[in-house]
């Protein structure tokens, strides 16, 4: 890795690709954003400015995109690093954020999910531990996501979370989460049909939670409630659903016009199909959407059957889609990020700078990090995150990540 002496990245500002859906591909040099110089200089972006020299051109390429660091508001694993098996450990989590750094990924909320709380209680220092043993993935990983257990019992909406540990919330425990932490639960996922749920967003809303309502077959009324309360995110919209739902009145559609909720959506190819993406991005507005991977620790194993560490038998397919037992109901996800993005293109009708926002301002914005780290744009002053690629041909516009720089320190080189 490299230290924090001046860097200079030229390419194009993916934030400029303003067009149709993979608008990049195909248009004259003239029509793309012009080249430009990124100079980094400690942890803040110095300079950007247009290409004046041959020789700052030839330092370049006109095939790559320079763009904020992509953050990703749910991540329970990677490259074979859990988050959520027991005994978990800070070398676990150090790994998976450096797994992470190579699929351009600059900032991530670690996500603990539903198990008992002894267990919970041991990620979630794991992950104190992880932040307090490096600055940088402690600044990597800005927030803690809790993804339960206060989730709906029914079949469907409670997904691959284990039925045995659903509970309602609790002040409590949420207390002992928070001292697990070091006070870094930044995000809180919860049904709000659940005994005492309206109560308890509006307590963490009041202490600078970001609650999300997620795996909740709430009828539209308590959707609106959740957000009177102060709700801001729907987790993974549409997935921690029922297999079917009444095609009108349902909590999905409910969500999808609550204006007040942004929606996070894991656009892997396998948890939602195109026209339902390209329908979700049209229906809340590019404005409040995030991308999410949902990504878990089988994420880049080779297709079979596993056992979880939670219990419970997974199917990984040679697609890459994770499915409890086989069967129709998916068990998390196992793409980065950077899928997302190429999938936003080419399935959901977004263009490059859309696509790239979904990852990149929209969620440094949700989670109040433009205003406090700077994050999430490329501009004089900003923080130095900065994820760097080039986007392959049609139909897949799959990204090749060149690079990643977080907080001005080159963490990973292709």
């Amino acid at each position: 890795m490299g230290g924090r002496a001046s860097l200079e990245v030229v390419g194009r500002l993916a934030e400029q690709a303003r067009g149709g859906p993979g608008a990049q591909a195909g248009r004259a040099s003239a029509q793309l954003p012009p080249l430009v110089r990124v100079v980094v200089r400690g942890d803040r972006v110095s300079e950007v400015e247009p290409v004046a020299t041959r020789a700052q051109r030839a330092r370049g390429s006109t095939d790559l995109w320079v763009a904020p660091g992509f953050i990703d508001l749910q991540v329970n694993g990677y490259g074979g690093f859990d988050l959520n098996g027991p005994p978990a450990a800070a070398d676990e989590v150090v790994g998976m954020v450096e797994a992470l750094w190579r699929e351009g990924t600059t900032a991530l909320c670690p996500t603990v999910v539903t198990a008992s709380e002894e267990v919970m209680l041991s990620c979630l220092q794991a992950i104190a531990k992880a932040r307090a043993a490096s600055d940088l993935v402690a600044y990597a990983m800005p927030f803690v996501h809790v993804e339960g257990p206060a989730i709906s019992a029914e079949e469907g909406p409670r997904g691959a979370h284990a039925l045995a540990h659903v509970r309602p919330p609790s002040e409590v425990e949420f207390r002992r989460w928070q001292e697990a932490a070091g006070g870094q639960v930044g995000v809180v996922t919860l049904a709000p049909e659940l005994p005492g749920a309206l109560d308890f967003i509006r307590a963490r809303v009041a202490e600078g939670v970001l609650v999300a309502i997620g795996h909740t077959a709430a009828p539209a009324a308590l959707v609106a409630a959740a957000a009177d309360a102060g709700a801001r995110l729907s987790t993974h919209l549409g997935n921690g659903s029922h297999a079917r739902l009444d095609r009108l009145d349902n909590y999905v559609w409910a969500q999808m016009a609550e204006d007040r909720l942004f929606a996070s959506l894991i656009f892997d190819g396998h948890h939602l199909p195109p026209t339902v993406m390209k329908t979700m991005l049209r229906a809340k507005g590019l404005s409040r959407c995030v991308l999410v991977s949902d990504s878990v620790a089988l994420a880049g194993s080779p297709p079979g059957t596993y056992q979880t560490p939670l219990g419970g038998e997974v199917v990984l397919s040679a697609g890459g889609r994770l499915s409890l037992g086989g069967g129709p109901h998916l068990a998390g996800a196992t793409r980065p990020l950077a899928a997302g993005v190429a999938n936003a293109m080419s399935d959901a009708g977004a263009d490059l700078a859309g696509a790239v926002a979904l990852v990149s301002s929209n969620p440094a914005r949700l989670l109040g990090l433009d205003r406090r780290d700077g994050r999430g744009s490329v501009r004089v002053g900003s923080s130095a995150d900065l994820t760097a690629f080039s986007v392959g041909p049609p139909p897949a516009r799959a990204l090749t990540i060149e690079m990643t720089v977080v907080q001005g320190q080159v963490v990973y080189r292709r």
